[in-house]
């Protein structure tokens, strides 16, 4: 067949080609379905009967240790409570109707089931037959929250498309494992437009007598569907992007540039003075080196929504542009003292803030588009008749930091980053392992000001949440390192549950379990 991710042509007797991939994968393991032995190996590489991507993919398999007898079938990775909380927030989880309509009569006709899966091979949503549904299960453990990687399962459309990075349709002995043999499928990635990452798998798949070569090539026309309507929504969040801060991509002589919190590029001016579509932007902020010539300064807009980008260095000639701004770096996470590092184009220097200071600033980084008087009155002091108070608080915290509060409106002025900013903005775009990492604990954990309570109330369990239902093992073990982390009772339970036998945390995990329940840990908050 000319196209090698495709099992099977209109012209290709399925039975027959059934026969020809079986015997290819009884040399491959030796013969039998047993354990790969040395002489399968070595004929194996010129094996006419296969395709080159299953050809790899059997070798990636093979590397990780899958049985191919199929006595380990594919591992539940999720409950199905956990499952469920995963695709309400994966972002294919809004395109299932338009997923629906492209597939649903292409799956009702052959008897196909429709597969969205995460971007490790986690199947999230199975939809179609009922029957069919049930003998996938049954047969070969295929259903929502089990691993379809390559090294959960060995050779699958699902897990090769992943691992290969390209749509592919796997027939019969294909599969590396013997007990999804009698089965066909057929996968295509689907893309981030905003991140260019893989972000799931969009898969049919039916019995191996349902085999048809236009099953891939629908898949694919799906996933290309769902990316274009992506697109679309990354073009309108970018709009608003520019509605929002285009007077500032718009002021200053200097090159500037408006960038997603991707790093991908979504305005310039004047045009084309970047010359990439990407950049790798620091968290936070910071210096970015474009090229050989031309360095950059990153500033955060809001709750890193977006960054402003500016030339350091003029793009034409290479000379310095006028100084950036000072940059303020404000550390108000799991401390009782706050501290503010100012950095003017020479060293930078820490300075140790008092909690009322730590709190105005708080309450103005929550809240990015500003505050009034008696709003940060309120939530400082419980009462807004407190102005006065306030005032001469910020005359103090600008005497201190310079101008880092806007003298128009109380909001924190462009160049001031948070710890709690870098927290918000990854937990925003989902980047739940690197949140739980960057989180050593609660907001100013000694403040009564109610509204630095609120925040630091719905931080906690907006972090906790994430963490829970993300999946992450990593993610999961940072979020218990913190205070509130260390006597959550679900979550060292969740731990245990998912980490592997030989894993050492485990009798940690157990041991705090324990410890918990005599404590009279016995109610535990919901997940």
């Amino acid at each position: 067949m000319a196209n090698p991710w495709l099992a099977i042509d209109v012209a290709t007797a399925p039975a027959q080609r059934a026969r020809e991939v079986r015997r290819a994968w009884e040399r491959f393991v030796g013969g039998g379905g047993g354990a790969a032995s040395g002489s399968g190996r070595s004929s194996f590489a010129g094996d006419p009967a296969l395709r080159e991507p299953i050809r790899a993919s059997w070798r990636r398999s093979a590397a990780a240790g899958v049985d191919p007898s199929g006595s380990r079938r594919a591992p539940v990775v999720a409950d199905a409570d956990e499952t469920t909380a995963r695709w309400e927030v994966h972002p294919l989880a809004d395109m299932a109707p338009l997923i629906n309509d492209c597939l649903a009569a292409t799956a009702d006709e052959s008897r196909h089931l429709i597969v969205v899966s995460d971007a490790n091979g986690m199947l999230l949503w199975v939809a179609g037959n009922a029957t069919v549904r049930l003998r996938a299960a049954d047969s070969m453990n295929f259903a929502e929250g089990t691993l379809w990687s390559e090294c959960g399962a060995g050779t699958n459309a699902i897990g090769t498309a992943l691992a290969a990075q390209h749509a592919v349709q796997v027939f019969a002995a294909e599969h590396f494992s013997e007990c999804v043999q009698g089965w066909t499928c057929a996968a295509a990635p689907v893309s981030d437009p905003d991140t260019g990452r893989v972000i799931g798998v969009i898969d049919l798949t039916g019995e191996m007598s349902t085999v048809h070569p236009h099953s891939m090539a629908v898949a694919t026309a799906t996933a290309q569907a769902v990316e274009a309507h992506l697109r679309c929504e990354m073009l309108d969040r970018d709009a608003r992007l520019i509605s929002r801060h285009g007077d500032q991509l718009a002021a200053g002589g200097d090159p500037r540039a408006l960038v997603a919190p991707s790093g991908r590029v979504v305005a310039t001016r004047p045009v084309g003075w970047l010359g990439a579509e990407r950049l790798l932007v620091p968290p936070g902020g910071g210096q970015v080196r474009i090229d050989d010539r031309i360095i950059a300064i990153a500033e955060p807009l809001g709750h890193e929504d977006a960054y402003l980008l500016r030339a350091l260095t003029d793009p034409a000639a290479g000379r310095a542009q006028p100084a950036a701004a000072a940059q303020l770096r404000l550390a108000l996470l799991g401390r009782d003292g706050a501290v503010a590092q100012l950095s003017d184009g020479g060293a930078a220097r820490a300075i140790s803030l008092r909690l009322r200071h730590a709190e105005i600033l708080a309450l103005l980084g929550a809240h990015p588009h500003g505050l009034s008087s008696e709003e940060l009155s309120r939530g400082v002091y419980g009462d807004e008749s407190r102005v006065g108070a306030v005032r001469v608080e910020i005359s103090r915290l600008r005497k201190l930091l310079g101008d880092c509060i806007d003298a128009e409106l109380y909001a924190l002025a462009p160049g001031v980053v948070s710890d709690v900013g870098q927290v918000v903005g990854l937990l925003h775009r989902g980047r739940i392992r690197e949140a739980a990492v960057r989180y050593p604990g609660p907001l100013l954990p000694r403040s009564r000001a109610p509204g630095v309570a609120a925040e630091r109330d719905a931080l906690e369990e907006w972090m906790r949440r994430s963490v829970l239902s993300s999946g992450d093992q990593e993610a999961l073990w940072a979020w218990l390192q913190t205070p509130s982390g260390e006597v959550d009772l679900a979550a060292w339970r969740r731990l245990l549950a998912a980490l592997a036998f030989a894993d050492p945390r485990r009798s940690l995990a157990a041991s705090r379990i324990a410890r918990l329940r005599a404590g009279g840990a016995s109610v535990e908050k919901a997940v």
